[in-house]
């Protein structure tokens, strides 16, 4: 992450040397040529984040669906139910 973070503070400083006002034309085109290039690669690797993201939350919501259908039995204890309906049956 620190590269991507990296990459963006690159881009700002393109952008800021592209506001300069004396700066000739041919190096304004250079720098921008750099920044288009820095910043489709930044989207391309949001978007696979995003996706990524995307999916990892709908597993966690498929997951947390798939639970609440089950119910819980963990503290159901067998046994102890068992000896309870023998007793009222007596």
């Amino acid at each position: 992450m620190k590269d991507f973070e990296k990459r963006i503070t690159h881009l700002e400083e393109l952008a800021e040397k592209m506001r300069e006002p004396d700066l000739p034309l041919e190096k304004s085109f250079s720098l921008f040529e750099e920044a288009v290039v820095l910043a489709r690669e930044l989207r391309k690797e949001l978007d696979e984040l995003q996706g990524k993201v995307e999916i990892l939350l709908n597993s966690l919501e498929i997951r947390e669906n798939d639970q609440a259908e089950v119910p819980n039995i963990a503290n159901f204890d067998i046994s102890t139910s068992e000896s309870q309906i023998d007793s009222e049956e007596k």
